[in-house]
């Protein structure tokens, strides 16, 4: 990008959600807030904000763009404290991605942890796009499945996720309980609407049970544990849900292949800096209590 202090500005309006809030953040008049903007809309072709009667809302194009510059901001500010001789805070964006099947496990963790340290604004971001740790997307990255290997991504085992295939006591009560994996065809299941997944789990359904038998689709882990709960068929739930809940009933015994290794994925840049150390201390000590 040419000119930072026109992202910055698109970053401070996204922040505070109105020019004249951008504009005392930055120190500048409200005009050259708006001229940044348009400057920079210009300059990229797309909108980056919805103008509406309360302030700016950022589009899809401005959310992506603004992502980076959050953690490029976040970034700087790291810089100049180091310099200064101030780096060692611990304050400001964490932003952590993972997939939302771990939701249940992460949150009491990031919540406790913006309680310890009320300076930080946790941003815990889920959902199947690797976000890019080298463009500055995010400090922590928990993934599943193969280990990570790109470049410049300190990558630390973590735990193993470990999956069960279970139905809800009233989806039992009313369809029975198939013994056998050969019996899941007689039954609804409940699988993922994208048949490319890749998790090990949703591929053994694929291979086990005709499609017909698939009868409720989901998007994402959170849509199947409810889809489950709420007696729409037989689906997947990891360990930590089935443990937790018991309304629910495993089907068949669960099986090492269904689950994956997790790893903890952060950049070189940033991996020893104050916060990041602080979050992965955190979240280890709190792991040892899963039992997983």
């Amino acid at each position: 990008m040419d000119n930072w202090d026109e992202v910055r500005t698109a970053y401070q309006v996204a922040r505070m959600g109105t020019v004249s809030g951008a504009a005392d953040v930055l120190g500048v008049h409200h005009a050259t807030v708006i001229r940044h903007i348009d400057a920079l809309e210009i300059r990229l072709g797309a909108k980056l904000f919805q103008r509406h009667a309360r302030g700016y809302t950022a589009t899809e194009a401005g959310t992506d763009l603004l992502r980076v510059a959050q953690i490029t901001d976040d970034q700087f500010s790291q810089l100049m404290g180091r310099i200064k001789g101030q780096g060692q805070g611990v304050s400001g964006d964490l932003v952590v991605t993972s997939i939302n099947a771990l939701s249940p496990l992460l949150t009491p963790v990031l919540t406790e942890f913006q309680e310890e340290h009320p300076e930080v604004c946790v941003r815990f971001l889920t959902g199947d796009r690797v976000l890019r740790l080298e463009y500055g997307e995010a400090h922590v990255a928990i993934r599943a499945g193969t280990a990570p290997d790109q470049p410049d991504n300190v990558v630390q085992p973590f735990i193993k996720l470990g999956m069960r295939l279970v139905a809800s006591k009233g989806y039992i009560e009313k369809y029975g309980k198939p013994d056998e994996p050969e019996q899941l065809k007689d039954h609804k299941i409940i699988g993922h609407n994208d048949d490319n997944s890749r998790a090990p789990f949703h591929k053994w359904m694929r291979a086990t049970v005709p499609e017909s038998a698939i009868v409720y689709r989901v998007t994402d882990n959170r849509a199947m544990i409810d889809a489950v709960v709420n007696g729409a068929g037989i689906g997947f739930v990891s360990d930590w849900v089935y443990r937790n809940d018991d309304t629910l009933v495993e089907i068949l015994p669960s099986q090492d292949d269904w689950g994956a290794p997790v790893w903890l994925v952060t950049h070189v840049d940033l991996h020893r800096t104050a916060k990041v150390q602080a979050f992965l201390t955190h979240l280890k000590a709190r792991a040892k209590e899963w039992g997983l």
